[in-house]
């Protein structure tokens, strides 16, 4: 079992259980599954693993409507509160210990320009909107229904349409 796996479970209480009542966790496990398959050595074995998690990652977008691509790159402990509506580009990359809300979106603009990279434990309240080349620090707080289109500091609390900056913390690490 591969440690961010395991992370990403003992997010959501730490057992197998969770299965029963996160389907969130679907989600993840799927990702997680697809970015193994993908490490695999090229041959027969895992084209039919990529077909498996093919269905696998469709099956688990419409039910839960979450859909986190193998390309993406996120760390460990991945946490999706209220599972529904969350969407992450493939470019985007998504540090260890984040936590998503019900209709987060991370994407481009939908102009090639890039797609965000969110540090270290980055809290994304409900249907917040990271869009574009941008790199949000560690810790910060991306408040509900907030849309961030420029970068966001380390220790940060944006919120807002535009995202401004209403709480700084000077450690970075306290949010």
């Amino acid at each position: 079992m591969d440690k961010a796996w395991l992370a990403d479970l003992s997010r959501v209480g730490g057992s197998y259980r969770a299965f029963l009542r996160e389907q969130s966790i679907w989600a993840i496990w799927v990702y997680r599954f697809g970015r193994r398959v993908d490490a695999r050595d090229p041959g027969v074995v895992k084209r039919l693993l990529l077909m498996v998690y093919w269905v696998l990652h469709r099956w688990v977008e419409t039910v839960t409507g979450i859909g986190l691509p193998k390309q993406a790159q996120i760390g460990a402990g991945l946490r999706i509160w209220h599972f529904g509506g969350v969407f992450v580009h493939p470019d985007a990359v998504l540090g260890e210990g984040c936590t998503l809300r019900q209709g987060v979106t991370i994407g481009d603009k939908g102009d090639g320009s890039g797609a965000p990279v969110l540090g270290r434990h980055v809290n994304l309240g409900a249907y917040a909107q990271v869009i574009g080349p941008v790199t949000i620090g560690d810790h910060a707080v991306i408040g509900a229904m907030a849309v961030v289109t420029k970068d966001v500091p380390a220790g940060a609390t944006v919120v807002g349409n535009p995202a401004r900056i209403v709480r700084q913390s000077n450690s970075g690490g306290g949010a």
